[in-house]
């Protein structure tokens, strides 16, 4: 038996409240195999932007111990109250771990944010522990996506690219959710024993579960096209909606889950451009499953050197066995798409493109089902948390 601690920034929703949150899955996987298991996360819901509310009863009740360590939060993803809200964290997971009586056999960091793991580097080497890197996103890349001023964005970020390469160069161990994420961390750390690439990937079971108790069934003859996932600036909604114009076909519904900074944006731009769209909002992930599976395609329209990795959507998607039309040009998954036949990729920010793949997908209702039937296979394969987990665990326990 090991004593694992597991530090995660980002667990917006609790255990108990479904979801499908990687980091409390795997402190799961690890306490049934005999582990003792610690996860240390936020106060503060980045989701849901307040302060989390614990039930004692429900905390007391999981099979591994819950700490939520505060931060004082912050109202915009991209602002400098985001950065002094993750320092303040960071420097009060320090002062917890040093506080500790019993000293983990294994310290488990997800990254982001950096001043997080920058905390249980600096402890994991001050006491000989060995330090695990779960990299979700590639900080400072992914502000200077939105903040891309040539040579300035380089000065600016250069303080968070040298702690992001101390982190990374701090690792006994390298695991992300995609390949190129392991290979950011593997070009400045010449010491790491291990590296592995898990995509986030769902828990099937428990989505087939969701799936079968808050099943849908629309009454209309209508295709929908659905998107699931933050609403903001990487996310290319308009594009979709452009599309869905330039078609003006009367079948094709538009369905989006989720919420964001550009929601009513997104709103306006389809009733400017008379295009049937709902907005359902941010949805408890039960009943987003049942939604989800009921409609005919699921769209993946990110922008240009936005995301690098494999997004949790697409593994939703899968699950729910949806042909896909995919704008994004993240190398890996514009591959998935082709090798395993599960839609079309598309030229990103090009509506007349995405247009004519919804046209092919919504005038064939075979070639719908062939699709949805080989992403259904692409789940069970590459994106099943019981299957690939376990290569997690065994590195773990190595």
């Amino acid at each position: 038996m090991k004593n694992i601690l597991i530090i995660a920034n980002f667990i917006s929703i609790m255990p108990w409240q479904g979801g499908n949150n990687r980091f409390t899955y795997l402190a799961n996987l690890l306490a049934e195999r005999g582990h003792k298991v610690e996860v240390i996360t936020s106060s503060y819901s980045h989701a849901q932007k307040c302060q989390k509310k614990l039930e004692k009863d429900k905390v007391e009740a999981l099979p591994y111990k819950l700490t939520n360590i505060y931060e004082p939060g912050y109202k915009k993803n991209v602002s400098l109250k985001r950065f002094y809200s993750h320092h303040i964290l960071g420097k009060n997971i320090k002062k917890y771990l040093e506080s500790l009586e019993n000293k983990p056999d294994i310290i488990y960091c997800a990254i982001p944010s950096l001043s997080v793991p920058k905390a249980a580097a600096q402890y994991a080497k001050a006491n000989n522990i060995k330090f695990v890197i779960d990299i979700q996103d590639l900080w400072p890349e992914a502000f200077k996506m939105v903040f891309h001023i040539p040579i300035i964005s380089n000065i600016i970020f250069y303080p968070l690219k040298k702690m992001a390469d101390n982190v990374y160069k701090s690792a006994d161990d390298i695991i992300a959710v995609s390949e190129t994420y392991v290979n950011r961390a593997e070009k400045v750390n010449k010491k790491y024993k291990d590296k592995l690439s898990v995509y986030l990937g769902t828990n099937l079971d428990n989505f087939d579960k969701c799936k079968k108790e808050n099943e849908v069934e629309f009454k209309d003859e209508k295709i929908r096209i659905v998107y699931i996932g933050t609403l903001g600036h990487s996310y290319d909604l308009k594009c979709t909606i452009e599309a869905l114009n330039i078609l003006n076909m009367q079948n094709i519904k538009f369905i989006v889950m989720g919420d964001g900074p550009l929601k009513s944006e997104f709103e306006d731009y389809a009733r400017e451009k008379n295009v049937n769209a709902e907005f359902l909002g941010r949805l408890e992930y039960e009943k987003m499953t049942g939604i989800l599976c009921a409609c005919d395609i699921a769209i993946n329209p990110i922008k240009a050197k936005s995301a690098g990795s494999i997004i949790n959507k697409v593994a939703d998607y899968a699950a729910a066995g949806l042909p896909v039309i995919n704008t994004q040009e993240c190398e890996e998954y514009r591959n998935l798409v082709e090798n395993y036949k599960i839609g079309f990729n598309c030229e990103n920010n090009n509506a007349n493109d995405l247009a004519e793949k919804i046209k092919i997908l919504c005038s064939d209702e075979k070639l719908r089902k062939e699709y949805g039937n080989n992403n259904r296979k692409l789940a069970e394969e590459k994106f099943n948390r019981s299957k690939t987990y376990e290569k997690i665990v065994e590195l773990v326990e190595d």
